[in-house]
């Protein structure tokens, strides 16, 4: 189902995984959750959604650990994954906060405060970016 919706063959990978094409998407098992931003240079991570009013969909920021939202206007889900994908641990994040470090964390999905419990999305859970 999930490939005639997108009309092309699944190229899957998991979060932790370097990505490459023009429109990833986050998906968790057959379930499309959302447009995926994804911060692949440092530069990229480092800025992040500074700037922005909203966020449509979701950013993956790989190699990270930890976030900030100082400078933010709007507050974000946070779900740190490890390097198979697995969400470790989800906490909304206000503007002005610092995050704790996960240690055991590869990359972060970030998306607008209340996506993530909207989309399902629980520690335990397994994300992917599919192209």
């Amino acid at each position: 189902m999930l490939e005639s919706i997108l009309g092309k063959r699944r190229n899957r990978s998991r979060v932790g995984a370097r990505q490459t094409g023009t429109m990833p998407w986050l998906v968790s098992g057959d379930r499309v959750l959302a447009s995926l931003e994804v911060a692949s240079s440092a530069r990229r991570r480092a800025r992040g959604l500074l700037g922005r009013d909203a966020l449509e969909g979701a950013l993956w920021l790989p190699r990270t650990r930890s976030v900030h939202t100082v400078g933010m206007r709007f507050a974000i889900d946070v779900a740190y994954c490890d390097a198979e994908g697995r969400v470790l641990a989800i906490v909304t994040m206000r503007p002005w906060r610092l995050g704790r470090p996960r240690l055991r964390a590869r990359s972060v999905v970030e998306a607008q405060a209340g996506n993530l419990q909207r989309w399902g999305v629980t520690a335990g859970s397994t994300l992917e970016v599919q192209e």
